[in-house]
């Protein structure tokens, strides 16, 4: 199959939006506009787990939005008050946060399998008035809710059609109150807490806009696209770069409402969908388990963050049609960072910055500007509550850090690492804390699984640090073998990394593992196998 090169990345925004250009328009105007303009056109496609599909039209949702404002409001939801939503994937999450917005009242999206500890520890912190689970999932939520009212409610496309919190359907409720502001918060979303405990980014109304008007406009999103979206709505990722930008040109959105690796080909195919956005990780799930009968695909443009090794990016371009492009940001950059617009796309390079964006490599050491080809901080500039997020919940000191001003300028420093070559293409090295000193020579330990990722016999790899008194710091993988074969042994994998990385990149140590702690995303939990890694003894590699 031949592969299909993805758009070209344009900066205008729809052009039959013209309020996208407005500084002081909200998210819940936007989502009016668009429906006034487009109520017929196709808004949300809902496949259930079990195959089933339910649509809606712009118009048709809206009244779902409606109902569920009312149903909101019914139970003490107001201008500044919080939802905390323990929610799957499915209609009633995407009208709860549309609800919200035209109330002026915040979400709080959070891991519907999350532990009651978990959750408790969540309303605490956001005081919210009003928790929604799902039904079968009520039990835990109640231990965690203590004296929060909550209703249960149903995740399934039929659950929207009926009333909803005891709410029939009226075309007029939801819509009274005063109107939110464009600097009022519209979420709190906790990142996700792979090395570090997870952080709640405040969000407002106008970072949503800013949003709809960025990611529509570099990849000339149409309104006859449709984007997948598999990875879990309470991450930035689904919300951010898919469901914004198909609400602002009238694009429409398949929403499944779990990932399945083995299922994701054909879910692509029969939803018709021109576009999707996901992880390294899943996508090399997706390339391990694609049925050999699965059809063929032709999206038009696929985003992928974090590093896919260049045979796994090649083999994904086969079977989507389109040659997967890599982004850069994250939840508190609002619309992304830097993005790969080359021709035909790179599996190793992050791209420049996307109009209107300004950031800044930094000496980790130093604080001036990195050299070329050396790593360096991601520095990012914007304005807080429009490009970039607000705030940490009730965390003063940790913003503060995050910030600084220079010049009349507002930075952001995100804790990532990247490197610019010589052609002014970045590429991204990882977590500060994932790059390593082994004997001095800097390590990523990022680029070293997806290396790892592509041995014989290999699913994928997790490669933490572990101190060294030799070497300051040595790598440790951690490894998970493919189901369809004999899977690696130490002797292999060794034999292997003498040949595809260089020997600072070597692990010293092999442990073959079932699975890997992940979140919900796919993103792995280094903080569980680092903590893993410094209890084993000595290294067993030279």
């Amino acid at each position: 199959m031949s592969i299909a090169p993805a758009r070209s990345t344009p900066s205008s925004p729809a052009q039959d939006c013209p309020d996208l250009l407005d500084q002081n328009l909200t998210f819940a105007a936007l989502w009016s506009s668009r429906v006034e303009l487009t109520p017929g056109a196709s808004f949300l496609v809902f496949q259930e787990d079990g195959g089933s599909t339910h649509a809606w039209t712009y118009g048709e949702f809206d009244q779902v939005v409606a109902r569920t404002a009312a149903g909101l409001a019914a139970h003490g939801v107001e201008a500044g008050t919080a939802v905390h939503m323990a929610l799957r994937n499915s209609p009633i999450f995407v009208a709860t946060w549309l609800a919200c917005a035209r109330l002026g009242a915040w979400m709080v999206p959070v891991d519907p399998a999350s532990t009651a500890r978990d959750l408790r520890q969540q309303i605490d912190r956001v005081k919210p008035v009003l928790g929604i689970c799902a039904t079968d999932r009520r039990e835990v939520y109640a231990a965690a809710a203590g004296d929060l009212p909550f209703v249960e409610v149903s995740e399934t496309g039929s659950g929207v059609t009926t009333d909803i919190f005891g709410v029939e359907e009226s075309d007029e409720l939801g819509g009274s109150g005063a109107q939110p502001l464009p600097g009022d918060r519209l979420a709190v979303m906790f990142t996700s807490g792979t090395t570090s405990q997870p952080k709640g980014v405040v969000l407002t109304q106008a970072n949503y806009v800013t949003l709809a008007r960025s990611m529509s406009g570099i990849i000339d999103l149409r309104p006859d696209h449709r984007f997948l979206v598999t990875l879990p709505m309470f991450h930035a990722n689904a919300q951010y770069y898919c469901f914004c930008p198909a609400i602002a040109v009238g694009a429409s959105v398949a929403l499944t409402a779990s990932f399945s690796a083995s299922r994701w080909v054909q879910s692509a195919h029969d939803l018709e969908v021109t576009h999707a956005s996901l992880f390294a990780a899943p996508v090399r799930m997706i390339l391990a388990r694609v049925p050999d009968d699965a059809p063929a695909l032709h999206l038009v443009h696929v985003w992928y963050a974090q590093s896919l090794g260049e045979e796994h990016h090649a083999r994904f371009g086969e079977l989507v049609g389109a040659l997967p492009r890599q982004l850069y940001g994250m939840t508190e950059t609002v619309a992304i960072v830097t993005a790969d617009t080359s021709t035909p796309p790179r599996h190793d390079a992050i791209g420049r910055p996307i109009p209107g964006r300004r950031l800044r490599l930094l000496d980790q050491t130093t604080g001036l500007p990195a050299r070329s080809g050396e790593p360096g901080m991601i520095s990012v500039a914007g304005t807080r509550g429009m490009d970039l997020f607000v705030e940490y919940l009730d965390d003063p000191a940790v913003t503060e850090r995050s910030f600084s001003e220079i010049d009349g300028v507002t930075w952001f420093a995100t804790g990532d690492l990247a490197a610019e070559g010589p052609d002014g293409l970045m590429r991204f090295i990882g977590r500060a804390d994932d790059v390593i000193k082994v004997a001095g020579e800097n390590v990523s330990l990022s680029e070293v699984e997806a290396t790892i990722a592509q041995a014989p016999g290999v699913l994928e790899a997790a490669v933490v640090a572990r101190p060294d008194e030799m070497r300051d710091h040595v790598p440790v993988a951690y490894v998970v073998a493919r189901e369809d074969g004999p899977a690696p042994t130490i002797g292999d994998l060794e034999a292997w990394a003498r040949v595809e990385l260089s020997p600072a990149a070597r692990p010293r140590e092999w442990i073959l593992i079932d699975s890997l702690p992940r979140t919900s995303v796919g993103k792995v939990k280094r903080l569980a196998l680092t903590d893993a890694a410094s209890s084993h003894g000595t290294t067993t590699a030279p």
